[in-house]
């Protein structure tokens, strides 16, 4: 496994910092443009260090456990595999043990696990101004409220990630002649690979969805949230479910 260096550790403290304030802050301006800087300085890291070794000198991919708390434990994990895919690594939901395997390499698992951390309190943040939810007889319709908000929210905070994380990619690989894009997808297959080696057989992950007022609110939630990404994109269906281990 790669050591952390003190630039390492310097950049993280200062996006830690970053994202902190904007969870704080009650001025959305303010907000953004925090975490906006907080996102160019995890991606610029991971680009650096990704051109300057090649590849070569980054370590191997490693595994992280990341709690997952009930409720909405699931839903919770679909925003979590969003970020991870966005940073490229990937994510296994455990099921059962209230938690979640994400594997990559070191410092993308750092960034990782800040940004998923901070977009989590900002969706929690969402539900806690949206309140109880009931039907038009009275009835509590909460609980399929917020798990259609959650859900709603990891697939369109997933959709901005990669589509900024994309553009990014490949503006910078023009910039330098082509020799990006290629690393990176060495380096995903590294990932890739040790994803099989650990868990040879999973299962995809389906949740039923049945509150088209929590999945409106948390799609709106999402294109406010704040990932210093660039322009908001126009809103697609999901196309792809997130996995799951398979206890046997």
């Amino acid at each position: 496994m790669a050591r952390m260096t003190m630039a390492d550790a310097a950049v993280l403290a200062k996006i830690r910092a970053l994202l902190a304030k904007a969870e704080s802050t009650t001025f959305p301006p303010e907000a953004e443009a925090l975490s906006a800087k907080a996102q160019e300085l995890m991606a610029r890291h991971r680009i650096d260090q990704v051109l300057v070794d090649g590849g070569r000198g980054s370590g191997e991919p490693v595994g992280r456990r990341i709690s997952l708390d009930a409720p909405y434990a699931e839903a919770k994990f679909r925003l979590l595999a969003s970020v991870a895919t966005a940073n490229r690594c990937r994510a296994i939901l455990l099921s059962g043990l209230g938690c979640a395997e994400v594997i990559g390499f070191a410092n993308d698992l750092d960034m990782t696990e800040l940004l998923h951390t901070s977009l989590l309190v900002q969706a929690t943040r969402a539900l806690t101004a949206a309140g109880p939810q009931t039907d038009a007889r009275g009835r509590s319709r909460t609980r399929s409220f917020r798990l259609s908000f959650l859900v709603a929210y990891a697939w369109r905070v997933g959709e901005r990630l990669q589509e900024a994380s994309a553009s990014a990619e490949a503006e910078i690989d023009a910039d330098r002649g082509g020799n990006l894009l290629p690393v990176l997808a060495r380096r995903d297959a590294l990932v890739d690979a040790a994803v099989t080696l650990a868990f040879p057989r999973t299962t995809r992950l389906r949740t039923s969805i049945s509150n088209g007022a929590g999945w409106a609110a948390g799609a709106a939630a999402a294109e406010l949230a704040d990932l210093g990404v660039g322009e908001r994109l126009s809103g697609r269906p999901p196309s792809a479910l997130a996995s799951r281990g398979r206890q046997e």
